[in-house]
């Protein structure tokens, strides 16, 4: 057996030792892995904006329909022949123009026969009065009974009722014959129904001649809900000087989408709410010289001039909608977004109106809502307000190629 050398064991000992030394150093100091510490995000940045009470235009917008100012219906006074017809159905006419012609020659000659009664009533007036002044003078000389005075005044007063009969029944043919001419009482529009042709035999106050339409100025109807009625009625109570009818202005818009070029004025309201609808009637009164509004056409009614005092208005991108309804982030002082809950009034051009629930200096989330949740901390900062787009003629002017 071969002995180790002493300088071999004592190499192999600091060996063993070293690598014991280590092991027990290693599992000495060996720890488990400490977890990473959370590091808190930063407040999100959201845009906010502070609320401020201003008077915000109402849109007002109905839909209506043009009438005529005025339809006349054209009816002969007198009874004959219809002897002939001055315009052409659907035509203008202007007032007092001749329309129509009735057979004059029976109104003629009934003139005549009253003209003679009155001539002979007051030749029996005469000789009654001449009568009379002899009786007197012999009443005053006591030469004539009181019973022919009385007889001789008698006769006087009835020639004189006689000659006023007979000048009514002149007046009265006179106004017949002039009842055959036929004239336009308005300017207007005559309608295209046949009128009746010439020959027919007219009745009085029954045959049908034809219609006038007066078109300038025109009627436009409209109607709105008794709720908006009496909330416009409430909001105009509560301005320091309530808005007359020269405030409003009336626009409107055919159905094609073009404007007329003519302002308007609200007319009258109807007072009765309509039982089937609901609705309320109210007229506007627009000029129309150039015939541009016809009767029966559709247009879209504006109302311009109205607005809400002390408004308190929010962007489209603020408002929430949840189970509970509308509500708003609003930002604290300590910069924690709260959800509050509100009441909408109506949407115009630049947000919502609200009605209740916000008021005057506080700030509201309006961008970046969805990045946030009640209670959380935000970062305010001033809302990013988009460029306007360059207008066609900027952008020609600007050479660049698109």
């Amino acid at each position: 057996m071969v002995k180790a050398s002493p300088a071999r064991i004592a190499f192999i000992a600091v060996i063993l030792v070293a690598s014991a030394a280590a092991a027990v150093y290693w599992f000495a100091l060996r720890s488990p892995t400490a977890p990473p510490v959370a590091i808190a995000p930063p407040p999100a940045e959201v845009g906010v904006a502070t609320l401020v009470a201003v008077d915000v235009p109402l849109p007002l917008r109905y839909s209506g329909r043009v009438s005529g100012f005025r339809v006349v219906e054209i009816r002969s006074q007198v009874g004959g022949i219809l002897q002939k017809r001055q315009f052409t159905d659907g035509e203008p006419v202007k007032a007092g123009q001749v329309l129509f012609r009735i057979d004059p020659r029976s109104f003629e000659a009934s003139l005549a026969r009253a003209k003679a009664q009155m001539a002979q009533a007051q030749a029996t007036l005469t000789q009654a009065t001449e009568n009379f002044a002899r009786v007197e003078g012999l009443a005053a000389r006591q030469v004539s009974t009181q019973k022919a005075l009385e007889d001789a005044t008698a006769a006087r007063e009835q020639s004189a009722a006689a000659l006023a009969s007979a000048k009514a029944d002149v007046q009265t043919a006179e106004l017949d014959l002039e009842y055959s001419v036929i004239k336009a009482p308005i300017a207007g529009l005559t309608s295209i129904e046949a009128s009746p042709p010439e020959g027919t035999l007219v009745q009085p106050q029954q045959t049908l001649l034809t219609r006038i339409t007066q078109l300038d100025p025109a009627y436009v109807y409209f109607t709105t809900t008794d709720g908006e009625l009496r909330e416009l009625k409430e909001i105009n109570a509560t301005r320091a000087r309530p808005l007359t009818e020269n405030d409003v202005t009336v626009k409107l818009r055919f159905g094609n989408g073009d404007l007329y070029p003519l302002d308007g004025r609200v007319d009258t309201s109807s007072g009765i709410v309509d039982p089937r609808t609901g609705t309320v009637q109210i007229r506007a009164v627009f000029p129309n010289e150039e015939r541009g509004l016809l009767p029966g056409q559709f247009v879209r009614v504006d109302i311009l001039g109205v607005t809400m005092p002390n408004a308190i208005l929010v962007p489209q991108t603020a408002i929430v909608q949840g189970p509970q309804g509308a509500a708003v982030y609003v930002v604290e002082a300590n910069d924690v977004a709260q959800l509050r809950p509100v009441k909408l009034d109506r949407e115009v051009e630049r947000g919502w109106i609200v009605k209740s629930g916000l008021k005057a200096g506080e700030r509201v989330i309006i961008e970046g809502v969805i990045r946030v949740r009640p209670g959380m901390k935000v970062m305010a900062v001033a809302p990013v307000t988009p460029a306007a787009p360059a207008s066609p003629a900027a952008a020609a002017g600007s050479g660049t190629s698109p």
